[in-house]
């Protein structure tokens, strides 16, 4: 009996390119990943793709599957295929290397402009310093901890595809959990960093990325406490 056929859309080329069509056999409990493994080792070699860890745990093989941000390995084709068709795109609002492969550099960028780095307050101590964990800081930086630069949200975000300056939603929550951070001392450059025309007061709360987010984070709630943060380091003057 003959296996039951897919039929796969799968970008090919940099920023100009074309979808080229491929047939792989479908399989029980599949992953998109699989389908694009099965292409590269079997069909064609040429193929460029990342992956990493395959267990949702990294992130490298987000792409854009039937018009969607996903990870690859944890979305299942019995879920998105559509009449046995699949149309594979690599993440969007970031320019494409070669096929499935985009260049993550400026989403990471914009985690150094939005000062997404711990600053020590104060000089080491001997001790480990103690952060309660019922605290109201330490549970709304705790919202957003879990982010692992997938980037899912940044290709989902219309403000990015408008505006290529803007921070996006995964600096802006990284800012966020910092400025939570009870032993971080950068929040007055961070403050400044987030509160300019292409910060978090660019965000339309439109919640694409919350929307999109495999950890389940809300950026969107981030950028607004960034929003309030910033509108009252303001009105006292510190900005």
């Amino acid at each position: 009996m003959r296996d039951q056929l897919l039929r796969v859309s799968v970008w090919r080329g940099a920023d100009e390119g074309r979808l080229v069509a491929y047939e792989v056999p479908a399989r029980p409990s599949q992953t998109v990943l699989d389908v694009v493994t099965y292409i590269q080792r079997r069909l064609d070699p040429s193929l460029a793709y990342r992956f990493a860890c395959r267990v949702g745990m990294c992130g490298s093989c987000a792409m854009t599957v039937n018009g969607i941000a996903r990870w690859t390995c944890r979305t299942h084709v019995e879920r998105v295929a559509k009449n046995s068709a699949i149309e594979i795109r690599p993440l969007a609002n970031l320019q494409v290397i070669r096929d499935l492969v985009t260049d993550m550099t400026p989403f990471f960028e914009k985690w150094r402009r939005a000062e997404g780095r711990f600053v020590p307050a104060t000089t080491p101590a001997r001790d480990f310093a103690k952060v309660p964990p019922a605290s109201r800081e330490r549970r709304a930086a705790d919202a957003g901890i879990e982010c692992i630069g997938c980037g899912v949200c940044y290709a989902s975000c219309d403000v990015v595809a408008w505006d290529p300056d803007y921070l996006g939603p995964a600096a802006l929550n990284r800012a966020w959990t910092l400025v939570n951070d009870v032993r971080d001392g950068g929040n007055s450059d961070r403050l400044r960093a987030v509160a300019g025309d292409a910060g978090c007061h660019a965000c339309h709360s439109h919640q694409s990325c919350a929307l999109r987010c495999p950890k389940a984070l809300d950026p969107t709630a981030s950028i607004a406490g960034l929003k309030r943060v910033a509108a009252r380091a303001t009105l006292r003057g510190e900005l």
